[in-house]
């Protein structure tokens, strides 16, 4: 399986010739030594109003390359804002949501985040106002909990009413903790 690689000049050029020769998209790629969805791709994301053509296509893929370089710059008096409010000691949470409060600058905290450690690394003292001195920032999917949770698992509403009676073992509720390293469980039953 050959691997994506974005298209230059020439190549998008080589397509145009193929294409109004009768080639299919598999053809193509196999022409240029490419990967059948890099021509799948490139006809529908650099597609104007006319259709695909190579110069449009280039013109479109090199603004959205130039739209990443720059990305948002923000100005050294936006930066000294940010650096004043994190060294009162607000999270970047809460820093990146007053200055949006007050219409002056929009920011994420993970931006913040990432100029904080790289003062760091320029020797500043700026992650010191951080609240959790960690040497590593653990990044979280999503804010969802992974730990303890049961796939498929029934509510304790619906489990039927011989379990109340607790006439068998396997009725009883019951709590395991097992401890650092491996240690063994701790079991404790209790009659609810």
């Amino acid at each position: 399986m050959k691997q994506y690689t974005q298209l230059n000049h020439e190549q998008r050029y080589q397509i145009s010739g193929l294409s109004k020769s009768g080639w299919n998209q598999t053809q193509i790629a196999d022409e240029i030594g490419v990967h059948k969805s890099t021509i799948s791709r490139e006809f529908s994301r650099n597609k104007g109003l006319r259709g695909w053509r190579p110069k449009q296509a280039q013109s479109m893929r090199d603004e959205r390359r130039q739209a990443c370089i720059n990305g948002k710059q923000f100005s050294s008096n936006e930066w000294t804002e940010v650096e004043r409010l994190t060294r009162e000691d607000l999270s970047p949470e809460q820093v990146a949501n007053r200055l949006e409060l007050e219409g002056s600058l929009q920011i994420s905290p993970e931006i913040i985040y990432l100029y904080i450690y790289a003062d760091k690394r320029n020797g500043g003292d700026l992650h010191q106002h951080l609240r959790s001195q960690k040497p590593r920032r653990k990044r979280y999917a999503s804010g969802q909990e992974r730990r303890g949770t049961i796939r498929n698992r029934v509510s304790i509403d619906e489990r039927p009413d011989i379990v109340a009676q607790k006439t068998r073992m396997g009725d009883w509720e019951g709590d395991t903790v097992i401890g650092k390293n491996g240690d063994p469980p701790i079991f404790s039953a209790s009659q609810k």
